[in-house]
This record gives C-alpha cells, sequence and structure tokens, in this order.
C-alpha cells in the first residue's frame, strides 16, 4: 500500500503542495500585483497633493502635463529599448543622442527662413522641418558610434561590462562635443515668443505646444508598431532580438538589422529631444536628466519590449507631473527611481516581459 498522500500523488508522480510563502511569491510576481503596487503609488501621490491644497481642476491639467512628458519619454525609451532588444545591452550614451536631437533641430532653425506661425502654437514651417532633417541626422551619429566602437567589440565578442562602460564613456564624449558646439548657456527655439494656455474641458489647462508634442508622440509610436509588425526590416530586427544566431542562418543580415536599429533608434531620440527641447529649454545636460525615466520606463514595460516601454513611460509622467504638485520639479527623477525599485523588487521582467527574459 502506498503510504503517501493520495492528493500529493498523481500517475505514480508525487506532486509537492506549495508552501504559503511560495504562493504569496508567485501573487506578488504578477502583472495585476504590479499595476496595483503602481497604483498605490499614484493614489498616494494624489492623496498628498490634497493634502497640499491642490485642487481637482490642477491634479487634472498635471495629469495631462504627464502624458505629454510620457509620450517624450516613450520616444526615447523605445529607441533605448530597440537597441538593448537587437544589441543586448544598456547603452547609456543614448541621453546624450536626445540632447543631439535638439541641438541639431536648433541648428537647423536658425538656418531656415522664419515662417509665420502656425497658430495657436508657437512655432512655423521651419521647426518642423528641421525636426524632420535632424532624425536622420541623429540616426547617422548613433550609426557612426556603432561602427567605431560597438562593432569593434562585438566582432571581439567583449563582455557586457565593456560594453556598458564603452556607451558610458561615449555619453561623456558626445556631450563634450555639444559644449564645444554650442557652449554651456541655456537656449530656447523662439525665445520670448508668446505661447499661451488654451482652456480645454474640466477645467484643464494645457499649451498647444504641448498637445502638439502628445499627438506627434502617438504618431511616431504608430509608426514603429506599424514598421515592427508589417515590414520585412521590422520582422527581420524582432527575429534578430529573439535569437541573432537564428537569425543569421535563416539569411537575415544582421549587422544591416543592427544599421536599422541605430537608425530608427537616433530618430526617435531626436523627435524626444527637439520636443522636450520645445516644452522647456535646451541645455546640454537634457538627454542625461532624461536617461532615468528613459530606462525607467525600459524596466517597466519589459526591456526589449517597444510597445511596454511606451507603457511605462506614460505612468511615470503622469506620476512625474502629479508629484510636482508638492514636490520641487528638481525631483522629479526621483519618482522614476521608485517606480523603477518598485518594479525590480516585485516582477523584474516588467509589465510585458517574459518570465526569466
Amino acid at each position: 500500500m502506498n503510504g503517501g498522500d493520495p492528493a500529493n500523488t498523481a500517475g505514480g508522480m508525487v506532486l509537492r503542495e506549495k508552501r504559503p510563502g511560495e504562493r504569496l511569491r508567485e501573487v506578488v510576481q504578477t502583472r495585476a500585483f504590479l499595476l496595483v503596487a503602481v497604483a498605490a503609488v499614484f493614489v498616494a501621490l494624489v492623496a498628498l497633493a490634497w493634502a497640499q491644497g491642490v485642487g481637482g481642476e490642477r491634479l487634472l491639467s498635471l495629469v495631462a502635463w504627464g502624458l505629454m512628458l510620457g509620450g517624450i519619454i516613450g520616444l526615447g525609451s523605445i529607441g533605448l529599448t530597440l537597441v538593448y532588444g537587437v544589441l543586448k545591452f544598456p547603452n547609456f550614451s543614448h541621453g546624450a543622442l536626445v540632447t543631439f536631437g535638439a541641438y541639431f533641430t536648433f541648428a537647423l532653425v536658425a538656418l531656415l527662413p522664419q515662417g509665420q506661425t502656425l497658430r495657436p502654437l508657437s512655432f512655423g514651417w521651419e521647426f518642423l522641418v528641421a525636426l524632420v532633417l535632424a532624425m536622420p541626422l541623429v540616426g547617422l551619429v548613433g550609426l557612426a558610434v556603432d561602427r567605431v566602437v560597438y562593432r569593434r567589440l562585438r566582432n571581439q565578442n567583449a563582455h557586457l561590462v565593456l560594453f556598458a562602460m564603452a556607451s558610458l564613456a561615449m555619453a561623456f564624449f558626445l556631450r563634450s562635443i555639444i559644449y564645444i558646439l554650442w557652449g554651456p548657456d541655456f537656449h530656447f527655439y523662439y525665445p520670448g515668443r508668446a505661447n499661451p494656455a488654451l482652456d480645454l474641458p474640466l477645467g484643464i489647462r494645457i499649451r498647444a505646444d504641448q498637445l502638439f508634442i502628445l499627438v506627434l508622440a502617438l504618431v511616431l509610436m504608430a509608426a514603429v508598431y506599424l514598421l515592427l509588425e508589417r515590414t520585412r526590416i521590422g520582422k527581420a530586427m524582432r527575429a534578430t532580438a529573439d535569437n541573432p544566431e537564428l537569425a543569421q542562418v535563416r539569411g537575415i543580415n544582421t549587422e544591416r538589422v543592427i544599421a536599422w536599429t541605430w537608425m530608427i533608434g537616433g530618430a526617435l531620440a531626436a523627435a524626444a529631444g527637439t520636443m522636450y527641447g520645445l516644452s522647456s529649454q535646451l541645455r546640454p545636460e537634457m538627454g542625461f536628466w532624461l536617461l532615468l525615466p528613459m530606462f525607467a520606463a525600459t524596466i517597466m514595460g519589459g526591456i526589449g519590449n517597444p510597445y511596454g516601454a511606451l507603457v511605462g513611460a506614460l505612468i511615470i509622467g503622469v506620476t512625474h507631473q502629479v508629484s510636482s504638485a508638492f514636490l520641487d520639479p528638481t525631483y522629479g527623477p526621483a519618482v522614476a527611481f521608485v517606480l523603477m525599485v518598485i518594479v525590480l523588487l516585485v516582477r523584474p521582467q516588467g509589465l510585458f516581459g517574459r518570465s526569466g527574459g
């Protein structure tokens, strides 16, 4: 007679009952629990804002501004996660590419003929033309860095730590070039130009430029989705990200895929930097200050998942702005850091990441 517990025996194989701690750990690591934890942080921020006397209309406006900021962070974090997905290393120089995008647009706006302002926006057609030209230029900067530095490391099968250190060195190098070309002073695309706020329903006040930033971010993200899902190069990028060796065996030119990854990631970084400069001002460290929120969004959404990076960026953008109701805005990156730590503790693979990946 089998002396074991029948409840734990099936087909001759003994099934060990899970301990309460193991069951609790499984619950904690679910996507639903992470969403609840993030929602709890948001509710706590709103409660603190209410305690400071911040009204509902002000909070709604902050949420709208947060969506705009999330769009900017999302553009940068999608490029960051694309590079990680294909090349498998954290690119700390991505913030410098964001800054290059803002300054390239600034230089091109100064060179192009100044047209009429596109009311109610604060800029004219020359700004849009400059943005379109700056995006491939930054992509070429990223591709040049890859060809000079990262490809050599790939050919030598260098350790991940060397890639990370090389990208950090390139971040300082590229920022130094910005200091040399444009100096350390702040710049504006259109200094002194009025940019009045719009009165929207529910008492929301937001500038037309902020609406443009959010719409542009959504359009570019939709374009990335179509590129990844509907084009041959997008499918090749996804195949290379999943298994580079198998992609090569199936005839995919991985170096061409890598080149496209840098061009797309650089173009999105340029758009993020330009939009960030339009919403505030240009300064050489602007990409560096966006780097932590971009990494936090990438980790929250799931490393290597561009769609998850967008969701993470919107969450971070909204919580960042809501926290400014009672905190100095300079502490905004701390909010992104707290959210990133929560994700790492609760569900390291992020909202849309695969378990163990």
